[in-house]
């Protein structure tokens, strides 16, 4: 039997609901399939949990007391923060598209099934553990524009040497364009390739996030590298390198 101490730690999840009932309950099922599991009603507490521990990823509700989940998303992703996980009432597509682009890396509209949430975190993290686990195989950095990224770490450092720190869902894209340099991928082989959750939501989401992962790779650098080839997907055109 293996030892205990060789055992992988067990993921880091905090639930963010106001919604007493519902919080403890997906905290229950989630400690259930195995994950350590931490509450918060509200954004003033998820900010104390995070102060004394290290988190994983966020199941973060939108319509909270003070402040919004959308304000939190937006903060957490600009820093860099865990994996984000939105869950609402508020389950129109505008709503989902909005998540998505303040950084969210899933989106589950309310109510939803415990188990359904549990395969999307689930998701999430296998698209974190594919991206590190290929690394070690060839290298820890890509090397393109100047650009630096660390496949460990999920940084982009630009090449003034300031660090972009990107949401698991656009480190996944990058590491796939990455993988497949000047070379037109469709939507569906990003899917794939990212190992995201073929649902309408993530669907929208791949737009979403390679806007997102555009937009900080533009403001760094002079050209276009992700190009949008009309019909067809997503172009991106540079060379890449593995010192």
């Amino acid at each position: 039997m293996t030892p205990a101490r060789n055992m992988p730690p067990a993921r880091q999840v905090l639930v963010v609901d106001d919604d007493t009932q519902l919080r403890e309950q997906m905290a229950a099922y989630l400690q259930d399939h195995g994950f350590q599991v931490s509450t918060a009603a509200n954004a003033a507490e998820m900010d104390r949990a995070l102060a004394g521990a290290p988190v994983d990823l966020i199941v973060l509700d939108i319509m909270m007391p003070g402040e919004d989940g959308l304000s939190v998303c937006r903060r957490l992703s600009a820093r860099g923060g865990p994996a984000i996980v939105m869950v609402s009432a508020m389950g129109e597509e505008v709503d989902r598209v909005l998540g998505l682009e303040l950084g969210a890396d899933d989106y589950l509209p309310k109510p939803c099934s415990p188990r359904e949430l549990l395969a999307r975190i689930r998701a999430v993290f296998r698209r974190l553990e594919d991206v590190r686990g290929d690394a070690p195989r060839r290298g820890t950095a890509y090397h393109f524009l100047g650009f630096v990224v660390d496949a460990v770490r999920r940084q982009l450092r630009a090449p003034n040497g300031t660090t972009i720190l990107l949401t698991a869902g656009e480190f996944s894209l990058l590491n796939a364009f990455l993988e497949h340099p000047q070379r037109i991928l469709t939507r569906d082989q990003l899917l794939e390739m990212a190992r995201g959750v073929h649902s309408e939501a993530f669907d929208r989401a791949i737009d979403v996030q390679i806007s997102r992962l555009r937009r900080k790779l533009h403001a760094c650098t002079d050209g276009e590298v992700i190009k949008t080839v009309r019909g067809v997907g997503y172009l991106f055109d540079a060379k890449v390198t593995r010192p």
